[in-house]
């Protein structure tokens, strides 16, 4: 059953537009970081600094999506990383590296359909 949430603090529609421009570049960037991770650290340090401009809306949920996807990832990369030459990184890096892009894909198309994540 959903709970039911009561934001004492309503969002204006511009606020709302807001958070959501910003959803939408988060993932973006944590979608390049594929190609240099940088723009991961600056998609997580975005999630941390605009994280409590989103409590009690729909975009809370995905901020806590990003910042879980990240930091996972990242467990998962280093004890990839630690295990590549024992043989078996390269399979724990290929499964992170799913798991995120699944990660990045749903969220991306619940932010378009304008629902909340799972967390």
């Amino acid at each position: 059953m959903n709970d039911l949430i009561i934001d004492l603090d309503p969002k204006t529609p511009e606020q709302l537009a807001s958070l959501r421009q910003i959803t939408l570049v988060v993932y973006v960037l944590y979608a390049l970081a594929w190609m240099n991770g940088i723009t991961g650290v600056i998609a997580v340090l975005i999630n941390y600094i605009k994280r409590e401009d989103a409590r009690g809306t729909l975009y809370e949920s995905h901020f806590t999506w990003q910042i879980r996807t990240f930091w996972w990832v990242l467990l998962w990369c280093v004890v990839g990383g630690s295990t590549f030459w024992f043989g078996i990184g390269f399979l724990v890096l290929a499964a992170a590296g799913i798991w995120y892009l699944y990660r990045l894909v749903k969220g991306f198309l619940n932010w378009s359909d304008k629902k909340t994540m799972e967390v």
